[in-house]
């Protein structure tokens, strides 16, 4: 059936007129939003477009006027038939920013799921890991693909991966799905790394994790992908995550439009974009450790560092002489019980100096400190710089 907007004219664009152009690309999640953010900083680098972009959620329905629309070119996230049945219909440029490729013959920029599986094993392995999980949601296909290229990684270095299968027919954040979650985790043999395909699957195994009382990162330590601050810090402990470089995406995506509707050929079919790095988060701020009593000690610093506890106080919660603790750790994280504390204390320091207004006497306070000069000196020497100066400098890079 032919579509109806074949028989809608075109709009001429009058020379150094403005591209008229669609994004429809979701605002509902932080991935995607940083796509965008890639076109705006392409378009700002080059000549100004004129935007079509309305509020859209993953996997909607294409918006009634792409059906009429005369613009000059498509930046899409093509999840779904529907849409992919409109743009297949489409007179304009278009450029794909899906895995799910229901238009292969268009081009299409993506992410390196092989890079980002790579990325996550090496993060555990240096850490001492021997025992892993990949929790994907197995409708997305890059999810599928991440959890392939995990597997395939650690099985060159002769180690299993145990795969959660999901038999639950909800949604994948729903409760039940959660309680499935915890009762895998806790028959996994521990100290436990795992891969969540994404920071939202990442969120769920802490809640998991906290569901079936394991610590975190001590018995069961996550990383997720995408780096979405947001969901990474409101987490119940704040989560690990692999940055894809959503970003470079959108800037290459307009890049890309911008060529075919200047009318250049040949173009690459599809382009991969390469994960920048790891925002390490308490998720996975550990080495994996099978001491018991040790696991007692720092899932006890972790958990009340901030009201200002002693060596003695965790010794004691550990039972382990206070001697024989200090070696052990020294040993295991190169660090003392009580530098320990003190890193704890300052990494929850740095989030009140990057998200609040808090006054920095306010801050030591809350993380254990009764004097602010001497907070101040303790923050300096793990840092390297005092509390204020960190706040601006910070400040200015956001």
């Amino acid at each position: 059936m032919q579509s109806k907007r074949s028989h809608i004219p075109r709009k001429t664009r009058e020379p150094g007129e403005a591209p008229r152009v669609a994004l429809l690309i979701e605002t509902s999640n932080g991935y995607a939003r940083s796509m965008l953010h890639g076109v705006e900083d392409y378009i700002r680098s080059h000549q100004p477009w004129h935007i079509f972009l309305a509020e859209r959620g993953r996997g909607d329905a294409p918006p009634k006027w792409l059906h009429g629309w005369d613009g000059d070119g498509i930046i899409a996230r093509i999840e779904n038939k529907s849409i992919a049945q409109v743009l297949a219909q489409a007179r304009q440029a278009v450029v794909d920013l899906s895995s799910y490729r229901f238009l292969p013959q268009l081009p299409a920029i993506m992410t390196d799921g092989k890079a980002i599986a790579e990325m996550a094993a090496t993060h555990f392995l240096n850490r001492g890991f021997e025992h892993f999980a990949y929790c994907g949601v197995p409708r997305f296909p890059w999810s599928r693909q991440r959890g392939d290229f995990f597997v395939k990684t650690l099985a060159e270095k002769h180690l299993n991966c145990h795969l959660y299968q999901s038999a639950q027919r909800s949604g994948d954040d729903s409760e039940s799905e959660t309680d499935d979650i915890a009762s895998w985790l806790v028959h996994l043999p521990k100290p436990l790394a795992v891969f969540a395909c994404y920071d939202a699957r990442g969120r769920q195994i802490l809640d998991a994790c906290h569901r079936a009382h394991l610590a975190v990162p001590e018995e069961v330590a996550v990383l997720g992908v995408d780096d979405d601050e947001l969901l990474c810090e409101l987490s119940p402990q704040p989560l690990s995550s692999i940055d894809p470089n959503p970003r470079r995406s959108g800037w290459m995506a307009a890049e890309t439009l911008d060529q075919m509707m200047a009318g250049k050929k040949n173009l690459p079919l599809i382009q991969i974009v390469s994960p920048t790095g790891i925002s390490i988060r308490q998720s996975t701020d550990v080495f994996a450790i099978e001491d018991a009593n040790l696991v007692k000690a720092l899932r006890f610093i972790r958990e009340h560092a901030c009201r200002g506890i002693s060596v003695d106080e965790v010794a004691r919660v550990a039972g382990l002489a206070r001697r024989t603790m200090e070696a052990r750790m020294k040993k295991m994280l190169g660090r003392s019980p009580h530098e320990e504390i003190m890193r704890i204390q300052v990494q929850r320091a740095q989030r009140f100096l990057l998200h609040t207004n808090l006054p920095v006497a306010v801050i030591a306070a809350r993380v254990g400190y009764e004097n602010s000069e001497y907070f101040s000196v303790a923050f300096k020497r793990v840092t390297g710089v005092p509390p204020g100066t960190y706040r601006r400098a910070r400040g200015e890079l956001r």
